[in-house]
């Protein structure tokens, strides 16, 4: 089936581990992107975190915070967020029964936190909060700083109907809304371009992309992805140390 749209996770998926991507792989890309193939960036990262990576190719739509915000070319495009009182509620509580856990939440591309967020994620900065100040705006994501399993349950045991939680990297838990999944960003982003699901091909690595690869037409784990991943996957690739998503693409799509 043809290659129309390339959607790919960063972490662990087309950036190495330094957070960097290869000449080769940025060549592979700015080929496909010749050929007339739509690029598009599907991460939990905020739009900021995204920006400081400089990376070394075009892309025509980004999904950030698992989809909760979504750009087409620079432009916000959609929105879905965790309403205001929900989310100092979920804080407040959390804290008042975990005193020493570390809390954060993205409200409009800023980070608010009650500890030194440097300690899980290098080079980021926070504004300093006990949550009870925060803007009345929807956030993007709440974050735990927990993958304990009896920590996550009680956490997950607060949330309303609307909201989920997920484990990423194996040491935070995410929580956002329901309807803010990759998946139905991609969807979304999809039909902007007016290209269907079977002509999408997918990279990823962790829980968050599990539903991205088995929806799309293609969906391809790197060789490092948990199990979860690569038992969706249609094929998995080599690692994101070694160029795996270039490798596959110049094989099967250029």
């Amino acid at each position: 089936m043809p290659t129309k749209m390339i959607v790919t996770d960063l972490d662990g998926s087309l950036l190495r581990t330094d957070k960097t991507i290869s000449g080769y792989t940025a060549s592979v890309f700015h080929r496909c992107r010749e050929k007339g193939v739509i690029v598009v960036f599907a991460t939990a990262r905020p739009i900021r975190a995204v920006k400081m990576l400089n990376l070394d190719i075009g892309n025509d739509a980004a999904i950030f915070h698992n989809g909760a915000v979504i750009a087409i070319t620079d432009n916000a495009h959609h929105h879905i967020g965790v309403e205001p009182e929900a989310t100092k509620a979920l804080l407040l509580q959390t804290a008042k029964r975990f005193s020493d856990m570390g809390l954060s939440v993205e409200i409009n591309d800023v980070l608010y936190a009650n500890f030194d967020v440097s300690t899980i994620w290098s080079n980021t900065t926070a504004i300093m909060s006990d949550f009870t100040d925060l803007p009345d705006i929807p956030a993007d994501k709440i974050i735990f700083g927990t993958a304990e399993s009896d920590e996550v349950r009680e956490i997950t045991s607060m949330l309303p109907d609307d909201l989920y939680s997920e484990i990423a990297e194996n040491q935070i838990l995410m929580v956002m809304n329901k309807n803010a999944r990759k998946r139905n960003a991609v969807i979304k982003v999809a039909e902007h371009y007016g290209i269907p699901l079977l002509d999408i091909v997918a990279f990823g690595d962790d829980f968050n992309d599990i539903e991205m690869l088995r929806d799309c037409g293609i969906g391809v784990a790197v060789a490092n992805a948990i199990d979860e991943v690569k038992s969706v996957a249609d094929y998995i690739c080599d690692t994101n140390d070694n160029d795996g998503v270039a490798k596959w693409l110049e094989d099967n799509v250029l």
